[in-house]
């Protein structure tokens, strides 16, 4: 007797894990859609083209903007995410990332007017957990954040000190900056930001891993 045939799968599984069609658009799209609310915000010119008051800012310049967004601001959110994704499946669960379509147009639309608050999306997951795994789900997605800032430090210092500007010491800078300001934003205990969840499981592990966020965080914001 013949069994039921399987429908085809559409999942992709990259890395060794498994996205569906749907989650690979939700983070290009969200992806996407940070990069330019960025470079709305980081660049008064280009808001003013859009509202039809031409002015001087060149295509090159958006366009340098606009992929400085992308490789920190939107890798630095992203990325933040998947490290959620990536323990959560560690601990067995199904965990995809879904975006905030709504709060992303909040985003562009914020960035267009001089005023942005981001919230791309979140990783969703379901199954049972002990409050330590909550825990170690939750703190991955800053300490992500405080490695990727880890990464941009070293070419931040180079271009630094060897007096290199334009593109790249853009990019370290704002790599850097916008990372730190991540990994302290999230770590904070309130609400729906992981630092709650992470207090709720260790006081111990949340000092160890807010106070430095934090503390650099403030830093980043008020020094680079």
């Amino acid at each position: 007797m013949a069994g039921r045939r399987r429908r085809p799968t559409t999942d992709r599984t990259i890395g060794g894990l498994s996205f569906s069609q749907r989650e690979l658009r939700d983070l290009l799209v969200a992806w996407l859609a940070l990069g330019l609310a960025f470079t709305f915000f980081l660049e008064r010119e280009f808001r003013r083209i859009v509202f039809g008051q031409f002015g001087g800012l060149s295509g090159a310049e958006i366009a340098s903007t606009f992929a400085v967004s992308l490789l920190t601001v939107g890798v630095g959110f992203l990325l933040h995410e998947l490290a959620h994704k990536v323990v959560a499946v560690r601990f067995g669960q199904i965990a995809a990332f879904k975006a905030d379509y709504r709060m992303l147009g909040f985003a562009v639309l914020g960035g267009l007017v001089g005023f942005l608050f981001a919230a791309p999306g979140a990783v969703v997951h379901r199954g049972r957990l002990t409050a330590k795994q909550h825990g170690l789900i939750a703190v991955a997605g800053p300490v992500t954040n405080l490695a990727l800032a880890v990464v941009f430090l070293v070419p931040f210092f180079l271009t630094a000190s060897m007096g290199i500007g334009g593109f790249l010491r853009e990019l370290t800078e704002m790599g850097l900056q916008i990372n730190l300001l991540l990994a302290g934003f999230n770590m904070l205990p309130f609400g729906p930001l992981d630092g709650r969840t992470v207090r709720e499981w260790s006081t111990p592990v949340f000092l160890a891993v807010a106070v430095p966020s934090i503390l650099l965080g403030v830093g980043a914001l008020f020094v680079l």
